[in-house]
């Protein structure tokens, strides 16, 4: 039994030198490199936890950027991209030009951006469907963040296009709703995003990175990943999360 333990505590210590070696590896990468490869910068959050995203902006700031339990994913998904931002407003209107600029925000995205839309009480409106999540997925678009609903869940599923709503409705903005402008800064469930900040998410949910706090909070969340992937084993050869908790600080 005493080898048993002996083997199980070398493979936990293995695995976290391991993992300890991958952390120092990465941190090798400079600050000035990340932030100026926005490319490099969306791979390596990619690596990632959201909880440890969430966790390291709070740490560092004391503020909460993460979004509640009213964004829900339409599938199972991880993404990371750059904000671009559109707000809607609500007006009743027979204008066809209304909501031009919503779509030439599209057009104007690329590459991990992540289409982030502020409805003005938009629960019950959909802010994108089947079109222009195919625009999106198209222009290589790493997801959408809509604060309101969306449609044409079943063709978003198929083409596998992510998006966190509020909801599903079968609803149209046209006619009810005025584009309010794109690239400028909004509210999404109460959290501030601007232009360019990185949008993070996966199955715990999504959580916004200020763009110039970026790289800081990425190594403290590679530091907090490490410490708590080092903590599975370890629990489960003693059977005591008081003691991991104790050893690595982590919770």
């Amino acid at each position: 039994m005493k080898r048993i333990f002996i083997a199980s505590a070398i493979l936990v210590l293995t695995f976290s030198l391991g993992l300890l070696f991958l952390i120092h590896a990465q941190s090798a990468e400079t600050e000035g490199a990340l932030q100026n490869d926005p490319a490099a910068l969306a791979a390596a959050y990619r690596h990632v936890e959201v909880a440890s995203v969430s966790d390291a902006i709070e740490q560092l700031d004391g503020k909460r950027m993460y979004l509640s339990h009213r964004m829900q994913a339409i599938a199972p998904t991880k993404f990371v991209g750059f904000a671009a931002t559109v707000r809607l407003a609500k007006e009743e209107n027979h204008d066809p030009h209304a909501l031009d600029g919503m779509l030439a925000a599209i057009d104007a995205g690329g590459k991990d951006s992540v289409y982030v839309m502020s409805i003005e009480d938009g629960e019950n409106i959909a802010g994108m469907g089947g079109l222009m999540g195919t625009a999106m997925s198209a222009r290589g678009f790493a997801g959408a963040v809509i604060d309101g609903g969306v449609r044409d869940v079943a063709y978003l599923k198929k083409i596998g296009f992510p998006v966190y709503a509020t909801g599903m409705v079968p609803s149209t903005s046209v006619g009810h709703y005025r584009f309010a402008g794109s690239n400028l800064a909004v509210t999404i469930d109460n959290v501030p995003v601007r232009a360019g900040d990185i949008i993070a998410a996966d199955q715990d949910g999504v959580v916004v990175v200020p763009r110039e706090e970026a790289v800081k909070v990425l190594t403290l969340a590679r530091q907090l990943d490490f410490k708590e992937h080092s903590m599975y084993a370890y629990i489960e050869q003693l059977g005591s999360i008081v003691e991991a908790v104790k050893k690595f600080g982590r919770l």
